[in-house]
């Protein structure tokens, strides 16, 4: 009997038992949607991620307090950077572009009768070309509100469409902490980055948010939570880092562990895409689980079906059937049951892939090789799980199973 013979038969057998074969291909069909599922939306992740990191800005480095090491790094950071050491890094880094300060905060704003909360970021006007941002109304922070400590503030979008609805925000006076601000502009929308939605910010000179929020909080000077860093050249971003670096350790004395840390847009994107990978691989290593329950499942039933056509094996056999025919017969029924569920499992999949694309921020999408290979994937545990009892179809004595039929 030849293969095309054997899957004819085999596909005749499956058809004749629609009911049971649908219950067997059923783990089949969960697994690889999971796998499938778990791969697309985890390069989603990763794709998302990866825009979250770029819309930080180009070029860019960030100054955050505390050691590089992170398993010595305190809960929270202590203030050791401060608006002093920004200042000398513009100065005195050749390879430095723009240099943006930047405290951070979070109060009860209002208007009239509204409240809400809302982050509150204390600036300089150098944040504007830095982090890419756009001013839709009015005007932005600049350097004689940062001179006079003047408290006036630029809103988000979301936040001046919150508080103020239709009306013209620009003039209108927002209040933080009982004391009164003047609003002089509004952001064009930025969206979110890390969870933080910068349409929900209000922006003011930093040295007023020092003097009318936070206060002095670092006998250094004034403290600020990190520092932006545009860099001229991309090609030159590790050497400019150095540099930071080296100045740093200058004006903080260091003779030992450094309380900074300097890193780049490319470290952030390594790190990020690194745990999104590797959250990736887990899931899809769990899912595939499901893969392997599915095999047993196609294994107990094809043990089972050997079972009922013992009097049809020694028949076949009988007549000339040779043990190879039968093995043949048996592994493609296997086969044909894994790689139908696998088909049908990977559509199920790529529609999940797809609503998610739909429902989420997440651009959620399949290489056609993660795709082949989980459908290859299930075959093969077709193939290694319809061995056994395809094997011992074969092995039935003709006389034997007739006899036992």
């Amino acid at each position: 009997m030849n293969f095309v013979e054997s899957l004819k038969m085999a596909g005749q057998t499956l058809l004749a038992n629609k009911l049971r074969s649908s219950l067997t291909m059923l783990g089949i069909i969960i697994g690889n949607a999971s796998v499938i599922a778990t791969i697309g939306i985890g390069e989603g992740a990763q794709t998302f991620v990866s825009e979250q990191v770029s819309s930080l800005g180009t070029n860019l480095l960030f100054i955050v307090p505390g050691s590089p090491d992170a398993q010595r790094r305190p809960v929270r950071p202590p203030q050791t950077l401060t608006l002093a050491d920004a200042e000398a890094i513009a100065q005195q880094v050749p390879g430095v572009d723009q240099v943006a300060p930047q405290l951070n905060g979070s109060e009860l704003i209002s208007y009239r009768n509204r409240n809400m909360s809302a982050a509150i970021y204390g600036i300089t006007p150098e944040l504007l070309p830095v982090r890419n941002f756009a001013v839709a109304q009015g005007r932005f922070i600049d350097e004689l509100d940062l001179r006079r400590t003047q408290k006036v503030v630029a809103l988000g979008s979301e936040i001046a469409e919150q508080l103020y609805g239709n009306v013209d925000p620009i003039g209108e006076i927002l209040r933080i902490r009982n004391t009164s601000f003047r609003v002089v502009g509004v952001m064009e929308p930025k969206g979110s980055t890390f969870g933080t939605n910068l349409d929900d910010t209000v922006f003011m000179p930093i040295t007023t948010m020092a003097a009318q929020i936070s206060g002095q909080t670092s006998p250094y000077g004034l403290a600020v939570t990190f520092i932006n860093v545009s860099v001229q050249d991309e090609t030159q971003m590790r050497a400019t880092q150095f540099q930071i670096e080296n100045l740093l350790r200058l004006r903080h004395r260091i003779t030992n562990e450094d309380d900074f840390t300097v890193r780049s847009q490319k470290d952030l994107q390594e790190t990020t895409g690194a745990i999104t990978g590797a959250l990736t691989i887990l899931l899809a290593t769990v899912a595939s689980i499901s893969l392997i329950v599915g095999g047993i499942g196609i294994m107990n039933i094809m043990l089972v079906s050997v079972t009922e056509r013992t009097q049809e094996i020694g028949l076949r056999k009988a007549i000339g059937a040779s043990p190879s025919d039968i093995l043949m017969q048996f592994t493609i029924e296997a086969v044909l049951l894994s790689v139908m569920g696998g088909m049908v499992g990977t559509g199920i999949g790529m529609a999940g892939v797809a609503a998610v694309g739909v429902f989420t921020d997440f651009e959620a999408g399949l290489s056609p090789t993660a795709i082949v290979l989980a459908t290859g994937v299930s075959g093969g545990i077709g193939l290694i799980f319809g061995v056994l009892p395809a094997r011992r179809a074969a092995q039935l004595d003709p006389i034997v199973a007739l006899r036992t039929a």
